[in-house]
């Protein structure tokens, strides 16, 4: 990871700098996904089928996945693993029934009545990508959300393996979540289907999921035509943290987010030079244990930085202009911090 002195006024600018914000030009990218998004809503399954084979290296016989195969799936899961799915389909469960709103109505002082009807969405898609970025937790943190809502009708896309297949944690987890709609499709023409309908997709109301750039801009293009959750980009993790906290674990929360995507963010701030040089060496030490090893220590070479600050402050500054996915304060009393933060995606306290 890069140790940069974070001095003075200029701090702003040079984080701008090294992350290379608003310099991405996505034009061709544009273009190639109006393309297939063209030939989904003119082609239908057909094209579908010959994006498929043409990106996923892989001939379908059929795009939905059968329920033998989620049965299959299930039965080899480890029982273990399965209980820990249905644990954190839980925790997600009471989270946003927490959160979901309510209809509400009042009187005004003319007599007239007025409120807000609240009701869930008819029909949603789900996005879950594969391969190196397969992660079951996306499956449920997806598809939960919508079930709490009470999103009577749910649909999941996938990417298939090289032998027609989805990996079957995913469909593991699809199965926690009680998903049974699901398809063998990614990319930017499971995105089409998902908004335009084919012979064999339904349309949606709203598309939500991670995807690569092809996705993301393809959420982009059929927005209007459906609504999305998020023009998402690469994962950041950033981490505030004094002399006192373990470089261990700092260094394996960094590697948590590495291991997702080559083009990760990976970023600690801290007043402490010897804390810096620590987690520097115990990420380089931890990333070559790693089953993804090669995906998170590109991610740290081509987007890993450490801070050294003159203070906790300077340290909140530069996040807020990172503006992070995940920020992890790792501070004695973390909870006084919080009203330091402004921009955050999801905010963690303490040191583990």
């Amino acid at each position: 990871m890069k140790i940069i002195q974070a001095c003075g006024d200029s701090i702003k600018e040079t984080v701008r700098s090294l992350l290379g914000r608003g310099k991405d030009d996505f034009r061709d990218i544009d273009e190639k996904v109006g393309q297939i998004i063209g030939q989904v809503r003119i082609k239908g399954d057909s094209a579908l089928y010959s994006y498929t084979e043409i990106f996923d290296k892989v001939k379908l016989s059929g795009l939905r996945v059968e329920k033998k195969e989620i049965e299959e799936a299930v039965n080899g899961t480890d029982p273990e693993f399965l209980e820990i799915l249905k644990e954190a389909a839980q925790n997600i469960r009471n989270y946003h029934e927490n959160q979901k709103e309510e209809t509400w109505m009042f009187e005004n002082g003319d007599k007239t009545v007025l409120g807000q009807i609240i009701m869930p969405l008819s029909r949603v898609g789900i996005y879950i990508p594969g391969g190196k970025a397969a992660y079951p937790s996306t499956v449920l943190m997806n598809a939960i959300p919508a079930k709490v809502a009470g999103v009577p009708g749910i649909a999941m896309v996938t990417p298939p393996d090289r032998q027609g297949g989805v990996n079957p944690d995913i469909l593991a987890a699809a199965h926690v979540a009680g998903i049974e709609e699901i398809y063998k499709v990614g990319g930017a023409q499971a995105i089409a289907a998902l908004a335009y309908g084919t012979e064999t997709i339904n349309p949606v109301d709203k598309i939500t999921g991670p995807g690569n750039i092809y996705v993301a801009r393809a959420k982009q293009a059929v927005f209007g035509t459906v609504d999305i959750d998020m023009m998402a980009g690469p994962s950041e993790i950033f981490i505030i943290a004094d002399e006192k906290q373990n470089p261990e674990f700092i260094a394996a929360d960094l590697l948590s987010q590495a291991e997702h995507d080559e083009l990760a963010g990976v970023i600690l701030a801290t007043p402490s030079g010897k804390l810096a040089e620590k987690v520097a060496e115990d990420v380089a030490r931890q990333a070559r244990l790693l089953e993804k090893r090669q995906i998170a220590e590109t991610a740290v070479r081509d987007n890993g930085f450490i801070f050294v600050t003159e203070n906790i402050d300077q340290a909140f500054e530069i996040a807020n202009e990172v503006a992070p996915e995940h920020l992890e304060i790792m501070l004695e009393n973390p909870d006084s911090y919080v009203p330091l933060v402004r921009n955050a995606g999801a905010i963690f306290l303490g040191s583990y």
